[in-house]
Formats: C-alpha cells, sequence, structure tokens
C-alpha cells in the first residue's frame, strides 16, 4: 500500500512516536510505502506531501511536537480563500480528493482530535480510505480510554503544582494554576489530585466563590496560611458564562479561552484580602519529551492503524480498549464527548480527601 500520514489541531507530545510506529510497521511488516502530509489538511489542498522512509523516522519515539507540522485551521469542507478580493469560505474537499488520487494514496490515516476525525469521516462518507488516530491532551473523546499526549500533559502540570506548593507555602498566598480543558476536566482533575491541589475547578462543575473562600478560611483556621487551586480553561462560576480571550476566525475552534485564573485570583483577593497569584501554563502543557506511558500508547496507536488499512477497516479510528486496540466506526467515536463525571471516580475521591470543586453549599 501507499500510505498517507498527517497530523492535525494541537500539537501533543507522542505525535512523532505514532509517525515513527506507522513507519516502521509499514516498512517491516507490509513494505508499504509512507508519504508524510505537511501542515494538517494544508498538505492535502496544497499537495505538500514527501516520503516517509525507515531512515527519517529514527529516534522519533523521544521527541515531542510533530516532524510533519501541524495545524487547527484548513478545514477543506470550509477553507478561506480569497475571491474578488474578499475572504470567503470554500468547499475545497474535492481539490483534497484529487491530491490524493494525484498522489495513489492507497489510505490517508490521520492523527488529531475532534475537529480533525470529524473532518476525517467526512471524507470518509465521500469514498476516501481514512483510519483515525485520536490525540489530544484533553482526554474528551469517548470511543477511546485514554488518548495519548495526556498522561505526558498531566505529569507536566503536576510538576509544576508541586514548584508552585512550595512558594505559596513560603508567601502565605493563595496560588491559581490555570490549565487546558475547554470542555473536560481531565487535566485540572488528574493533575490536582496527583499535585496536592486543595480546590480543583472543572467545566463539569460550575462554582461558588464564596465557597471557596470559606475553604480558604477553614485552612486558615487549621494553621494552613496558604492554598493552591488549577482551575481548567472553561470552568465557570455558577450562573455565569466562561471567560473568553478572544476570537479567531478560521480556526476550528476561534472562540479561544482564557483569563478564568486571574479572574478567581482577584475575586478571592476582593473578599478575603489573601494575596492572590496567577500561572497560566499554555502551551507548555503540550510540549516536552512524551512519558513512558504515551511512547508506548502511541506506538500501539500507530502500528494497528496500519494493521487496519490492511484489513480494509476504513472509516474507524483505532482507540483503547483495555487490553487490546480496536478499531471503532468514526461516527461512534465522533458521538459522545468524554466529560469528568461529578459523581465519577475521580471526583469521589477527590472529595473524599478534602479537596473543594468551589460548588459546596456556602454557609449562610
Amino acid at each position: 500500500m501507499r500510505i498517507g500520514v498527517l497530523t492535525g489541531g494541537g500539537d501533543c507530545p507522542g505525535l512523532n512516536a505514532v509517525i515513527r510506529a506507522v513507519v516502521k510497521t509499514a516498512a517491516h511488516e507490509y513494505h508499504d510505502e509512507v508519504i508524510g502530509i505537511r501542515d494538517g489538511f494544508s498538505g492535502l489542498i496544497n499537495n505538500k506531501m514527501h516520503p516517509l522512509d525507515l531512515t527519517r523516522a529514527s529516534g522519533l519515539i523521544s521527541r515531542g511536537g510533530t516532524i510533519l507540522g501541524s495545524s487547527n485551521r484548513d478545514n477543506p469542507f470550509k477553507y478561506a480563500e480569497y475571491i474578488g478580493g474578499n475572504m470567503r469560505d470554500m468547499d475545497v474537499s474535492d481539490r483534497v480528493i484529487e491530491n490524493i488520487q494525484k498522489n495513489k494514496l492507497d489510505c490517508v490515516i490521520v492523527i488529531g482530535g475532534d475537529g480533525t476525525q470529524s473532518i476525517a469521516h467526512q471524507f470518509g462518507q465521500k469514498g476516501i480510505n481514512v483510519i483515525g488516530i485520536p490525540k489530544t491532551i484533553d482526554n474528551d473523546l469517548g470511543a477511546t480510554e485514554v488518548t495519548f499526549g495526556y498522561d505526558t500533559a498531566i505529569t507536566t502540570v503536576m510538576e509544576a503544582i508541586d514548584k508552585i506548593q512550595t512558594t505559596a507555602e513560603s508567601h502565605h498566598r493563595v496560588m491559581v494554576v490555570e490549565v487546558m480543558g475547554r470542555d473536560a476536566g481531565w487535566i485540572a482533575v488528574s493533575a490536582g489530585i496527583a499535585g496536592g491541589a486543595h480546590i480543583i475547578l472543572i467545566p463539569e462543575i460550575p462554582f461558588n466563590m464564596e465557597t471557596i473562600s470559606q475553604k480558604i478560611y477553614e485552612r486558615k483556621g487549621r494553621g494552613k496560611h496558604f492554598t493552591v487551586i488549577v482551575v481548567a480553561e472553561g470552568a465557570k462560576a455558577s450562573g455565569g458564562d466562561r471567560v473568553i480571550k478572544r476570537l479567531v476566525e478560521g480556526s476550528f475552534e476561534k472562540v479561544r479561552l482564557g483569563g478564568i485564573g486571574e479572574f478567581v485570583a482577584s475575586e478571592l483577593e476582593r473578599i478575603t484580602h489573601v494575596e492572590a497569584r496567577t500561572t497560566v501554563l499554555g502551551h507548555i502543557q503540550r510540549g516536552g519529551s512524551p512519558s513512558a506511558f504515551d511512547r508506548i500508547l502511541a506506538t500501539r496507536y500507530g502500528s494497528a492503524a496500519v494493521v487496519f488499512a490492511h484489513e480494509g477497516k476504513f472509516d474507524h479510528m483505532v482507540a483503547l480498549r483495555t487490553p487490546d486496540i480496536v478499531a471503532v466506526p468514526l461516527s461512534e467515536a465522533l458521538h459522545k464527548m468524554k466529560n469528568v463525571e461529578p459523581n465519577g471516580s475521580h471526583v469521589t475521591t477527590a472529595r473524599r480527601i478534602g479537596i473543594s470543586f468551589g460548588d459546596e453549599t456556602a454557609p449562610e
């Protein structure tokens, strides 16, 4: 086979490990040819491709980012082009199909999150042989137990919380750590538990500022003159809205969140008169070398995608169903987002050890 591979959406640790596994499995198991597609779907639109062989795949397992480049823009079904001096959204999917046929690609392996997989499914419906590989540090794709990149991201956040704990204690401050998580709070809740946070705020559980303030007072009453709060970027106060940083036209997710950490810190200073500082971890969560878990999972995903291509399981996505890697229809994979259950094990465990989610009933 002649297999194309692209990485779409935001980058994360483990993308290169997937590319490596695709190339190695294709070469060693099937003697296939692999073609790298540059910059996500932009490479299919603008015919930016080059061969990937064993030499180019060497040493990629420990390397962060993606050697192919990525993009969270360039949706072929809604592609921004200048027409008559004006910017218009155009359907250029036929151009993509033409380039796939011109390069004689028997299958395209698409590595990305829900937005990228949604586009892949649209091409699958148009008769293109596609196989998806789930990638998101948010861990919010429902068809798989876990996505690669997530383990590395929560480890990065945990290590940051460890460092922030010491400075918070030294200066008797409230330290607010803002992390990624638009609609799902997996990074915040997992890293918050691992890092020993005292309050965790996630999109699934609206919070109350008075309740959070009471938690700070309770800690002070026990001689704990500092508090560490982890807040997901999509968290919001009860009855309030998410904090939007800016809008980006042409992006699959044009609403860019940011600022909830500063909002929480400023409100807590106003209410409690305790000094509060904010740290926004931002894209540091996407960077760095993947953890052992993510290297193994990424390798299993990439290798399985090539096997599934030879089995003709197109318009499917690879998924972890412990202990197996299985193929699930992309329509099923995109059916439901995986959110943190407010009464699920993670939240219940956190509450049992005294972590607040800011939703407990505030005292009169």
